[in-house]
């Protein structure tokens, strides 16, 4: 499965979210290291699902990005 995943600059990090998966968020010192974190989140996520007999949802989430003069 292929989920959207969003990328946030924090403050001192970089925050990571699953839109369509609610709850699973990372967060890392680089996007590398967000990216990582987020692939084991979600890996951790659909396991806990799988264990708990949910099933899991399927990947609706669009990402885009729009250019607008500034």
């Amino acid at each position: 499965m292929r989920y959207a995943v969003v990328i946030e600059k924090a403050q001192n990090n970089y925050s990571a979210y699953v839109p369509d998966l609610p709850g699973c968020i990372a967060t890392g010192g680089t996007v590398a290291e967000a990216q990582q974190s987020i692939r084991e989140a979600i890996e951790l996520h659909l396991s806990g699902m799988r264990q708990d007999g949910i099933p899991f949802p399927q990947p609706s989430s669009q990402v885009d990005y729009i250019d607008v003069a500034a």
